[in-house]
């Protein structure tokens, strides 16, 4: 039951399979290079994008029961090492993108949460979101789906706890320490504003995401069907232990959520990629993307931001290596 689940409901196998019968009856020759490019692409683009609008549904549902002054609430009534666990845990049910992570972050800081809590949030937000689990489990089975976001919250509570003990509150912007955090009254929601509002999200959302998606799937189509297996195993395989360092300083400069670059890492790994450096690789993107460093940067200083980025990227490497070390027990 549980592998159909996986291959059949999320992995849409039919899918691949209907697709690759529509191009043989077209004749088009699926096992080419052309072919199969054309079935990978067709399928990866389809796929993604109904799991983008179910997920983005159901996580702009849930997030209307979890509004940022209720957040602020929760936080608030915790202390210590178990608000820093709430905060990760908060930050799975809320936005999956690290830009528009920023701006709650930016909110609960002025609210005068702590710091270590607050940055707890900011990395668990992005890496381990909801549609990570479920998207992962589509591609690369429910043992690594579950194993990655249990590391990524180890990842968040570890970074903020460090935080919090560095004592860096000087090193936040003056406008955000200084700043009067505003209560605004819950607003109370009917079902049908609900669904509207989630409706809303995914349209917003997908013209966002739909073009590195077919950026992301057309790229993985020429790593699957046109580079050679022997240079991807020379560069991220067990012949280069470098391999989880290149793809976490390769991926910090793209910008893209999970829908944006599992593509590209599902085609890695059918190629020979270690899965460590797979996952290191979509860790780094969705939680160090340069433009949401940019915007960060007029959050908090100089020094507070090294700080924040080097315990994520050193996080991300344990990670990496990690599943680089246990690889056979989860493929």
């Amino acid at each position: 039951m549980g592998s159909f689940i996986q291959k059949q409901i999320l992995g849409m196998q039919w899918l691949n399979t209907l697709i690759g019968k529509i191009l043989s009856a077209a004749g088009l020759d699926i096992e080419s290079r052309f072919g199969g490019s054309l079935h990978f692409f067709l399928y990866d683009v389809i796929k993604i994008t109904i799991l983008l609008f179910v997920l983005i549904f159901l996580i702009s549902y849930i997030q209307s029961y979890f509004p940022p002054e209720r957040s602020k609430k929760i936080l608030s009534h915790c202390k210590g090492f178990s608000a820093r666990i709430i905060a990760a845990l908060l930050g799975t049910v809320t936005s999956f993108c690290s830009c528009s992570s920023i701006p709650l972050f930016m909110g609960f800081t002025t609210a005068g949460l702590p710091l270590g809590v607050t940055f707890s949030f900011l990395i668990s937000s992005p890496m381990v979101d909801f549609a990570s689990l479920i998207l992962l489990t589509s591609i690369f089975g429910w043992k690594i789906a579950i194993a990655y976001v249990v590391l990524g919250l180890i990842v968040a509570i570890a970074g903020g706890t460090i935080i919090e003990h560095l004592h860096m509150e000087d090193q936040v912007a003056d406008f955000i320490r200084n700043g009067k955090s505003v209560c605004l009254a819950e607003e109370k929601l009917s079902q049908k504003q609900r669904l509207i509002s989630a409706l809303h999200s995914v349209s917003d959302t997908l013209k966002k995401v739909f073009p590195y998606i077919l950026l992301s799937v057309a790229v993985g189509a020429i790593i699957h069907n046109w580079i050679p297996e022997g240079w991807i195993v020379s560069m991220l395989g067990k012949k280069n232990p470098l391999g989880v360092i290149l793809a976490v300083f390769a991926g910090i400069p793209m910008y893209a959520d999970i829908f944006g670059c599992i593509s590209i890492s599902e085609s890695l790994l059918m190629k020979g990629a270690l899965l460590g450096v797979v996952l290191s690789f979509m860790m780094a993107v969705t939680t160090l993307s340069l433009p949401s460093l940019i915007m960060l940067k007029k959050a908090i200083k100089t020094k507070l931001l090294v700080t924040f980025v080097s315990i994520c990227v050193a996080g991300i490497i344990l990670v990496g290596y990690f599943f680089n070390a246990f690889q056979a027990l989860f493929l």
